[in-house]
């Protein structure tokens, strides 16, 4: 029995997930919200602490959940805290159920949002047991091709509506294997509240062998109940006047396979260049897995199989999917089409003779470590008032590091740079009246020295000894000016080389380096 191996890899999942917490942000930083967008945002987000990606517009998690907060959509700021408010409204369910969760509080709400993609991918997991027991490997391969499959982990990693769709789809499926065809309709017709396309799999409602008035109508009646809460939602959203409701989203579709085949020009043509390796790597997976997926569906029609008639229409809107939805890494082609990749999981024939498909099916479990890293961080944090953190045009206070730092290493709170030597840090103050700080970090060098701390000619703000061993750094009362406060770093040694093998030439380490800021 491999049901040790199932519950390990659960237990790396739940691990991974859990390396996304940071103190005082809880699990925000699954959401991606970017600096560049801070401005725009919901007044209540103002008064959270959250992970924020400096320099990034962010990702489309952070919009879902801004409209979790508002779900009713009365609130005006949505129209300009969200990008396409009538394309990203259509997929209301999950902002709802995160709203529910959360009680109404945007605290507790953020948070929801935030883990219900890694709730819904334990309750798959416990779902894909119906068709993949542990009882040998092939099976371990299904299982885990679909659970650690890229589309699935990048909608964790990123809180999309993708990974809870699918869990709706399998459930729907399930129910009509079971011969619940009204059950089945209720929980298709609800995954249709979370994302457009997860009615494409009704289709497994359709059953080939009902003919006659009788075997038309009841399929008729069930499309239309699976279609009728999406159409009353799209009436909502026309009456509230947010745009066209039937905005497809910019570049989403395209002729038949012209973004595919550019996709795969662009990608080839980066793995021969050795440029961006990682994503180049990882695109070619994905592509390869896709289009195995993609010939074993179309050329091995099984119309009898609740999962072939689930999985097909994926297929066919794999083939128009445009170049917004390709390009890029993580580009999103790998999580639209997930459903494709359970059901070519499920139909895929046992046996050695069909080994080789599956595996190639399934090469996105490769960019699994990838697509569930934590964010690495900046290397500081900020804490204290976030009025103060944050002004109200939006900027935020922000470390820079001149061209002696290396970039930051570690993740979240356990981060750091290194110096080349000499080196300065900018403070940067957003507001505009000076603000105090109470600054603390850890020191380190290779080689024993004496670090200098000191603020413009002559004011020094900590001086002391340094070695291997971390040494804790605190000062301040340090009054910050509106914009930017250099501090400067004097070493009175040259940088050395470590004794792992880095080639870098390393002076001191800052680390842990939290700023606290008070008025």
């Amino acid at each position: 029995m491999l049901a040790p191996v199932y519950a390990a890899l659960v237990g790396v999942f739940v691990y991974a997930v859990a390396q996304s917490y940071v103190p005082g942000k809880g699990f925000s930083a699954l959401i991606t919200f970017g600096g560049k967008t801070a401005a725009d945002r919901l007044a209540a987000m103002n008064e959270l602490d959250y992970y924020l990606v400096r320099d990034a517009v962010g990702y489309d998690g952070q919009y879902y959940a801004q409209i979790a907060m508002a779900p009713s959509l009365r609130d005006p700021q949505l129209r300009t805290a969200v990008d396409s408010l009538p394309y990203r409204a259509r997929r209301i369910l999950f902002s709802w159920t995160a709203f529910v969760l959360g009680f109404g509080r945007p605290a507790w709400i953020l948070q929801a949002f935030a883990l219900q993609n890694a709730l819904c991918w334990l309750a798959l997991a416990a779902v894909l047991l119906r068709w993949f027991p542990p009882d040998n490997a092939s099976n371990l391969l299904r299982w885990a091709g679909v659970l650690f499959s890229y589309g699935l982990c990048v909608s964790v990693r990123n809180s999309l509506v993708d990974g809870p769709s699918l869990l709706l789809i399998a459930l729907g499926v399930w129910a009509v294997e079971k011969n619940r065809p009204w059950l089945a309709t209720g929980i298709f017709a609800l995954g249709g509240l979370g994302k457009e396309t997860n009615v494409l799999g009704a289709a497994a409602l359709a059953r080939p062998a009902e003919s006659g008035l009788r075997g038309w109508l009841a399929p008729a009646g069930r499309a239309l109940v699976v279609a009728a809460p999406l159409a009353l939602w799209l009436l909502y959203l026309r009456h509230r006047d947010f745009g066209p409701v039937v905005d497809v989203g910019a570049r989403n579709f395209d002729w038949p396979f012209a973004a595919y085949a550019q996709t795969w020009r662009a990608t080839l043509a980066d793995v021969a260049r050795q440029d961006t390796v990682v994503g180049a790597s990882g695109n070619l997976l994905i592509l390869v897995a896709l289009t195995v997926q993609w010939l074993f569906l179309v050329l091995r029609p099984q119309p009898a199989a609740a999962w072939w008639r689930a999985g097909l229409p994926f297929a066919l809107l794999m083939v128009v999917l445009g170049g917004a939805v390709w390009e890029g890494y993580p580009g999103a082609a790998a999580r639209v089409l997930v459903t494709m990749q359970l059901a070519f999981n499920v139909l895929v024939p046992r046996g050695r003779a069909w080994m080789a498909v599956l595996v190639l099916g399934n090469l996105s479990l490769l960019t699994a470590p990838d697509a569930l890293k934590p964010p690495t961080g900046d290397g500081y944090r900020f804490s204290g008032p976030a009025r103060l953190i944050v002004a109200p045009d939006g900027a935020g206070a922000g470390v820079e590091f001149d061209a002696a730092w290396f970039a930051a290493e570690g993740h979240h709170e356990n981060t750091w740079h290194w110096s080349r030597g000499d080196g300065t840090l900018v403070i940067v103050n957003p507001q505009k009246f000076p603000v105090t700080a109470r600054v603390t970090f850890m020191l380190r060098s290779i080689t024993p020295r004496t670090v200098r701390v000191r603020r413009g000619a002559g004011e020094d703000l900590w001086r002391g000894a340094v070695g291997a061993a971390p040494t804790p750094v605190e000062f301040g009362p340090l009054t910050l000016a509106p914009g930017p406060n250099a501090v400067e770093f004097t070493t009175d040694q040259p940088a050395a080389r470590a004794a792992n093998g880095d080639a870098r030439p390393l002076a001191f380490s800052v680390a842990k380096l939290v700023i606290e800021l008070h008025q």
